[in-house]
């Protein structure tokens, strides 16, 4: 346990002020309770803000250090919540750089919650540039957060505005969003000690928005057999939907499978502004992201105004056939950069269907999603070459001279015996 600290301060006076107010009984209007609350509030976001300021004079002095543990378990054992406490500590944390924040925050007008959106936002910026902002570009993007506080965005709003901002800094600077960067991908699974398994994850969008959708279709709630209402709670209902998901993969793929379309998605494209496009579940995403999807999946153009009302329905990507598939798979045999089994690929459009690119043979070849996403992001590209089959040219930090590579199953060949 941590030694005590407490004892009395300038502010006790005040505590015993609140704890023994009282509000009238005469309101029938309610305008005495309506007051008192708006005035509470602006009390409650002040105090949280000198709460987050004395954790980090505690976090500079090395108090919890000194006691051999850490600042979250100090405020947790004092009595935060572990979520509050994880709250209180990045606005410790973040409000040192975030000037004009903090001065919002210390006169009671942005709450705790507003506070953390602008921390995690313009900390989540910060992670997806690829280099580090300048004190410039950092003032910019808080100012650019705060405004959209001050217009009355909720928490969620600002998050995803700068989920937006960060796709934005991270595509125009040459870099890969962490939304969109699989090196990030993790999942953890657990065994408890009553023998139940816990599972964590933390994957791209895109992913997600794959898992989400497939959780959603098969979630939805279904009538009891007396007819009754689902007894099934919405968490329950999600636990069999993962079930069912992995019995269905247990059938397997085929080779009629191989390649075969994965993801039913609708891309909503704004008309009128420059922001990104977006999932419904998981939100923007990236040009190179949204043209990756074309390539193995049903996308669904729609674009939309200002308002959200959509202008045009785009028709369905054109995605590869059974027939066509098989052909790919007959010719390329697995993926063509690192030998991936058929079942483990998806059809690559080499020239983007967007782009006017075809859906035939001459313009697909097989790659797994790992090598796929190098083929987006990466700087790899894939040509058809005089032979008819697919080889690969690498970035210029693998080869300088960016000379083809032959697919995976004809890597014995070199390109004298293509020429001959």
């Amino acid at each position: 346990m941590f030694e005590y600290l407490g004892g009395m301060t300038h502010l006790t006076p005040i505590l015993d002020q609140l704890i023994d107010a009282e509000s009238p009984d005469d309101d029938p209007a309610g305008r005495a309770a309506f007051t008192e609350l708006d005035t509470l509030r602006l009390i409650r976001n002040v105090i949280d803000h000198r709460i987050a300021v004395r954790t980090a004079q505690l976090n500079r002095l090395g108090v919890a250090k000194r006691n051999h543990s850490t600042l979250r378990k100090l405020l947790i054992e004092m009595g935060f919540a572990p979520a509050v406490a994880s709250r209180v500590l990045r606005a410790a944390d973040g409000l040192s750089d975030l000037h004009r924040l903090s001065a919002h925050a210390a006169d009671g007008r942005m709450s705790a919650e507003i506070v953390d959106a602008v921390v995690r936002g313009v900390d989540h910026i910060e992670k997806r540039s690829p280099t580090s902002l300048s004190d410039v570009d950092r003032a910019i993007y808080e100012s650019e957060l705060i405004t959209q506080v001050l217009s009355g965005a909720t928490p969620a709003e600002v998050l995803r505005r700068a989920r937006t901002l960060g796709n934005i800094v991270a595509e125009a600077d040459g870099g890969i969003p962490a939304a969109d960067d699989r090196r990030l991908n993790a999942v953890v699974h657990n065994v408890t000690d009553d023998g139940r398994v816990e599972i964590a994850a933390d994957l791209t969008n895109v992913i997600g928005e794959k898992f989400i959708a497939m959780i959603d279709d098969r979630s939805v709630p279904r009538p009891e057999p007396d007819g009754a209402n689902d007894r099934r709670s919405p968490e329950q209902r999600r636990a069999d939907a993962l079930e069912l998901i992995l019995d269905q993969a247990c059938l397997g793929a085929t080779i009629q499978t191989a390649g075969a379309p994965r993801t039913q998605l609708i891309l909503t494209i704004p008309a009128d502004t420059t922001d990104l496009s977006t999932l419904p579940w998981t939100g923007t995403v990236t040009d190179a992201t949204a043209r990756a999807l074309t390539c193995d999946g049903t996308l669904t153009e729609v674009v939309v105004d200002a308002a959200t009302v959509p202008l045009d329905m785009g028709r369905e990507k054109r995605v590869y056939p059974a027939e066509l598939r098989k052909a790919v798979v007959i010719r390329d045999a697995c993926c063509i950069k690192c030998g991936a089994p058929p079942s483990h690929t998806q059809v690559h459009h080499i020239q983007h269907w967007a782009d006017g690119g075809t859906t035939s043979l001459d313009n697909g070849c097989l790659l797994c999603q790992r090598c796929h996403t190098q083929v987006h992001h990466h700087g790899w590209d894939v040509a058809i070459g005089v032979d008819r089959h697919p080889w690969l040219i690498p970035p210029i930090e693998v080869d300088p001279r960016r000379r083809p590579l032959p697919a995976y199953n004809r890597r014995t060949m070199r390109l004298d015996d293509a020429a001959a």
